[in-house]
């Protein structure tokens, strides 16, 4: 099974690059409006430029360990835009692109 999720956005050149920060490089453009990450085997993030969408995605990625990934993330440049721990201890790190977009990491509690 494959997973593809879909991120709309305004200004895809501006968007590119962000998430190139966010992510790191990009592993293929399958046209000149989409870009494409393999953040798993068979599991993939894209943007898409479709202005009228812009700024409605939201999606969480758990990750092994949340701290090296948000520490990789600020070395290209990003901080995110809200930290939440929640009762159980399972930790959320979120950015917002320039459109509004969501892309929240999270992580297990700290032992």
């Amino acid at each position: 099974m494959d997973l593809f999720a879909g991120i709309p956005v305004s200004d895809y050149a501006a968007a590119r690059e962000w998430y190139e920060r966010l992510l790191g490089p990009i592993t293929f453009e399958p046209n000149d409006v989409e870009a494409v990450w393999e953040l798993a085997e068979h599991r993939y993030v894209y943007i898409e430029h479709r202005p009228g969408h812009a700024g409605h995605a939201q999606h969480t990625i758990f990750v092994d360990d949340l701290d090296a990934v948000v520490a990789g993330i600020a070395e290209r440049g990003l901080e995110p835009a809200q930290r939440e721990i929640y009762d159980n201890g399972v930790r959320k790190i979120t950015f917002r692109d320039p459109d509004g977009n969501e892309i929240g990491f999270g992580g297990a509690p700290v032992a």
